[in-house]
């Protein structure tokens, strides 16, 4: 099961999902050897500080990451009031992780696609209206893309290059469309747009055979496509705060699913068989 704790705006801070830590980063005192260090809160953190996680992700126990800019494939630059990007990010082709969350900036220069190594991405808590065309070229972009808390309203179809891509959030931004690239990153298992302005999900979200958890609280939906139901390893939906009036019975075709989250719905009349899918063993929260 999924908990949340809110940060001082009200919005989740950490998710504990299948045993992954998420969310933002949050600074910290000096660590012990008097290096200056953030405390993360996400898989960020995990990639950058060493270990492996239950998926195969890199973490640890701690989540203390010194800060790091000069050398070495991970590189943080959380919070450092940038505006921009400095051009010397660009020449660092061997970084497998980086982050860049929370530096106000307003556009990325297509130089981002030159770091095919990345395989995490966090351009959270920004000013961006655009991501760049290039973000499509990093093919080994395996494990996170972070576009979260941005003013987005599209993304470029190069996106649905990112097959092997496993965890998205384009969460709290002004999406009233789920972008059709989205669909394409067929290797999602984790796919995050709560907080948007979304008012349909496109029944291509069925091309995403590996989905395990969605996350669309808090947006316009009414309904969920019949496609829904031919995911075979959806495990959660997380509907809460959505005008949803009716819900596919498709559902019932869901083998996996084991968590319906309703809650803050206030315009559904419960369907009969939603007592079925019950005691077929999904928990739903009404």
């Amino acid at each position: 099961m999924t908990g949340d704790k809110a940060d001082v705006r009200g919005r989740p801070r950490c998710d504990f999902t299948e045993g992954i830590l998420r969310a933002s980063p949050e600074p910290t005192q000096a660590d012990r050897s008097g290096r200056q260090s953030m405390r993360f809160r996400c898989p960020a953190a995990a990639v950058a500080a060493g270990g492996v996680d239950r998926y195969g992700y890199r973490g640890s126990d701690t989540y203390n990451l010194p800060m790091r800019d000069a050398s070495g494939p991970h590189l943080s630059l959380w919070k450092q009031a940038l505006g921009v990007v400095p051009e010397s990010v660009w020449e660092r082709k061997d970084l497998q992780t980086l982050v860049l969350a929370d530096n106000g900036l307003t556009d990325l220069s297509d130089r981002i696609g030159d770091l095919r190594h990345l395989r995490m991405l966090d351009l959270g808590h920004n000013r961006l209206r655009r991501v760049p065309d290039s973000i499509g070229d990093l093919e080994g972009l395996t494990d996170f893309l972070y576009l979260h808390d941005n003013e987005l309203t599209a993304l470029p179809a190069s996106l649905m290059r990112l097959e092997r891509l496993r965890y998205l959030n384009i969460s709290e931004n002004a999406f009233e469309v789920l972008p059709e690239a989205v669909t394409g990153m067929i290797g999602l298992i984790e796919l995050r747009a709560t907080d948007n302005r979304l008012t349909r999900l496109p029944s291509s979200i069925a091309r995403l055979t590996r989905l395990r958890e969605l996350h669309v609280r808090n947006n316009q939906l009414g309904t969920l496509p019949d496609a829904i139901g031919s995911l075979p390893e959806l495990r959660q939906i997380d509907l809460r705060g959505n005008p949803v009036t009716s819900l596919p019975e498709s559902l019932l075709n869901s083998p996996r699913l084991e968590k319906l989250d309703l809650r803050w719905v206030t315009t559904l009349t419960p369907p009969d068989w939603l007592a079925e899918l019950e005691a077929r063993g999904c928990v739903v929260y009404f």
